[in-house]
């Protein structure tokens, strides 16, 4: 696929000599910035919001609470990087080495079995996108987000990146907003409702890369959806980053799903931002599985603007050796009668951190209104450590608000119990696992349920 690349052509790097692939020169600046939007053929308005992003991003200091980020060379990090393959909705047509990774992940499998569309992220570039012909003939949109700023121009330019996740949010965002590439672009139109799950997967395959997708849905009035997300790497000596962003619009009575399993390796940053904006008797629910990656920072986010909003979030994070997990989620009150539920659950093992970092917030205005957090941390060994940072800022007190966090061990008395019945140290340690994170497993639809216990069980294997 021969691809536009006028602007210095210096920008890539000269190993790539077969013309395969276009990787950027590691670092950031305006001329990569450029680059990319070239190279996408963007009209000027998203030139211009990636610019200001990039000023935006120089000018502001690395956030000083959280993980610690010092390890993190943004100077290291390669922000464009192209795999030259053109988008197919055939399979057959993904080239080979690309297609072979996805099917070793089972994205195709998936499709056939599960899900009503898929699209694939391979580094910076989506290459495989289908949706059942019977959701186009509703109106279902479910598009490479990169192809969106082409096709639904009205649409992208009202929605991305404005009211929701502005890009002056923080120091990550502006980032992302000056090197964003790929991801989802959703639109379900009024009053329907999308019976099977649409998915996306996003692979991060180059050594010292960064990926940072954009996923854009908007759900009109009385729509109903589900979307799955997945996300992994594979390992490499050097740092790579994630700095994706999800904006969901929830329209008037409409209810949206956002499941995502996020599986990087143990040299991934993955500093991901995902925010809904609910209306008027609507509904989002959020439920998030992270694994891997040496320092998380997630905290997904609700802003109930309509009255009778409501959200639910549901998380679980595993820290094992070396990781950092700061996560949590967060639910701003902006409308009168709005609800949200959080439960957060964390396990830590061999000297893993894991943290709870959460916001409650009511404005002045919102009367009657409901908010229940729960957070649950389970500690493997003596090693570890678990956190918890909670925040409320309740501005009207008509408010019910409750917060509940519990933080146990795996005791000798209760291995010794599951031993006395048959089974060794390692299994009934399982077994304890897998009851701690029954709600967020039983909130999966049954595939990515099997995956989720499949990848904690690897991880405390050998305890």
């Amino acid at each position: 696929m021969k691809k536009d690349i006028s602007v210095s052509r210096a920008l890539y790097d000269d190993a790539d000599t077969d013309n395969s692939r276009y990787t950027a020169k590691p670092g950031i600046n305006e001329e990569v910035v450029r680059m990319i939007s070239k190279t996408k053929n963007e009209p000027e308005w998203m030139l211009e919001k990636r610019l200001k992003g990039l000023k935006l991003f120089l000018e502001t200091d690395m956030p000083n609470w959280g993980p610690d980020l010092s390890t993190l060379n943004m100077d290291n990090i390669v922000y464009y990087i192209d795999p030259n393959a053109k988008e197919t909705k055939t399979w057959e047509d993904v080239p080979a080495e690309i297609k072979k990774t996805f099917d070793r992940l089972g994205i195709p499998e998936a499709e056939k079995n599960a899900l009503a569309g898929v699209g694939a992220q391979y580094d910076s570039s989506i290459v495989y996108h289908n949706i059942q012909e019977s959701l186009e003939k509703k109106g279902v949109i479910f598009e490479n987000m990169d192809v969106a700023v082409h096709k639904y121009p009205e649409l992208v330019k009202k929605y991305f990146m404005t009211s929701c996740i502005p890009i002056h949010d923080h120091k990550f965002i502006m980032l992302h907003a000056a090197v964003w590439s790929g991801g989802t672009f959703i639109y379900i139109p009024k009053g329907v409702k999308v019976d099977l799950p649409l998915q996306a997967y996003f692979r991060m395959n180059a050594q010292k890369g960064g990926q940072f997708e954009h996923t854009l849905i908007i759900l009109d009035e009385e729509a109903d959806l589900h979307y799955i997300e997945g996300c992994s790497s594979p390992s490499y000596t050097e740092n790579s980053l994630h700095a994706g962003c999800v904006e969901l619009h929830v329209l008037q009575k409409a209810k949206m799903r956002y499941s995502s399993i996020e599986n990087w390796s143990k040299n991934v940053f993955n500093l991901n931002t995902k925010r809904a904006m609910v209306h008027k008797d609507a509904t989002v629910i959020w439920t998030n599985g992270n694994m891997g990656s040496s320092r998380t920072m997630l905290y997904p986010s609700s802003i109930l603007i309509g009255e009778g909003a409501r959200s639910e979030s549901i998380g679980i994070a595993f820290a094992g050796p070396g990781q950092d997990q700061d996560t949590g989620a967060k639910a701003i009150h902006v409308a009168s009668n709005t609800t949200s539920i959080i439960k957060a659950k964390s396990i830590s093992k061999g000297g893993g951190i894991s943290s709870y970092r959460g916001l409650v917030q009511v404005t002045e205005n919102a009367e009657n209104v409901k908010s229940t957090v729960k957070c649950d941390a389970l500690i493997l060994d003596e090693d570890s450590v678990s956190k918890t940072y909670p925040f409320m800022k309740i501005n009207n007190n008509t408010a019910d608000i409750t917060h509940e966090a519990t933080v146990g061990k795996i005791g000798e008395e209760e291995i010794f119990y599951l031993m006395s019945r048959g089974l060794n140290e390692e299994q009934a340690v399982q077994m304890i696992v897998n009851g701690f994170i029954e709600p967020i497993v039983k909130a999966l639809p049954l595939e990515y349920a099997v995956e989720l216990n499949k990848l904690i069980e690897l991880e405390i294997e050998g305890l």
